[in-house]
């Protein structure tokens, strides 16, 4: 490890763009270990929806945070702060470089920004579950956009489960839920911001791709197996991309692979306009040529990379 590296990185930016390899690149070149930011990987099983990488793909990298949930169980925020933290300052004791890789924005924020997580109150949680399945997750953004307009804008209007935490926090705290949002500032552990991108045209047309292989690789039988385990009961993971298409479409595989084709595609344009937000990303191009070498110039490192 070039003895001038030793603050963490992290490589964000939406589905498609080369983030997992980048990760890896850099974890070798810099004497590194990978630590998963992706929400869905956190979860066995889910490996071919996720594009999780493979050991061969890991290149004898070790990856932390793959893998630790079963699909019944609700991924949280707050646990893989806790969960993510504590793993990069190990790393950081012993002299390795953390290189946080994924596309799930809050968790990243978690790690990087102080970010507050108040308790919860189970009456106020399942009133507000019931309402919103009876009324429509539409109406009750419009009651959290007219009571708190700033969490109102960070949130979607079709995130039921962001909109019923938000008006549960603002009921049991009496503060507006975006107080409780990150400030962005200094990173923690001052990690360097990496973000990959590419055309919005040639995204989609990776996605496509991307698509077209998990199905073809045996997506729907993976599905089926997680559904043996509980996937369909499983509040978060029965959620993903690609999974809940085979869920919804059964053994329609035209209908599913098209389906998370879209759905993939809208997800890419928000993650894009999630990371954008954030001015203390420095950007590459996803398909510039020797890529992890211009990143190790910013970082630091010296030598040359091997994608």
């Amino acid at each position: 490890m070039d003895a001038r590296v030793t603050r963490p990185i992290a490589v964000v930016g939406p589905t498609a763009t080369g983030k997992s390899e980048l990760a890896v690149t850099l974890a070798l070149a810099l004497g590194g270990e990978v630590i998963n930011a992706d929400a869905m990987q956190l979860y066995r099983g889910m490996d071919i929806g996720t594009a999780k990488v493979t050991a061969e793909e890991r290149r004898g990298v070790p990856h932390h945070l793959l893998d630790v949930l079963d699909v019944t169980e609700t991924a949280s925020v707050a646990a893989y702060q806790r969960d993510a933290r504590a793993c990069a300052e190990r790393l950081i004791a012993e002299g390795k470089v953390p290189v946080f890789a994924g596309g799930s924005g809050l968790y990243v924020q978690a790690i990087v920004d102080e970010l507050r997580f108040p308790g919860t109150d189970p009456a106020v949680r399942a009133r507000l579950d019931a309402e919103a399945a009876e009324v429509g997750a539409a109406a009750l953004h419009d009651r959290l956009a007219r009571t708190d307009p700033k969490a109102a804008a960070a949130i979607l209007p079709t995130n039921t489960r962001r909109i019923v935490r938000a008006l549960e926090v603002i009921e049991i705290t009496g503060e507006p839920f975006s107080a409780n949002l990150p400030q962005p500032g200094e990173p923690r552990y001052g990690t360097t911001l990496i973000g990959v991108d590419r055309e919005i045209d040639d995204l989609d047309e990776r996605v496509d791709r991307r698509v077209e292989r998990m199905f073809a690789a045996g997506l729907v039988d993976e599905v089926r197996e997680l559904e043996k385990r509980g996937l369909r009961e499983g509040k978060t993971a029965s959620r993903a991309l690609g999974y809940q298409q085979v869920l919804e479409h059964g053994d329609d595989q035209a209908a599913a692979a098209a389906a998370t084709a879209q759905a993939t595609r809208r997800f890419v344009r928000r993650q894009r306009s999630w990371f954008r937000r954030d001015k203390r990303i420095h950007w590459f191009p996803g398909a510039a040529p020797e890529l992890a070498d211009r990143v190790l110039e910013l970082v630091g490192g010296q030598g040359k990379a091997t994608l």
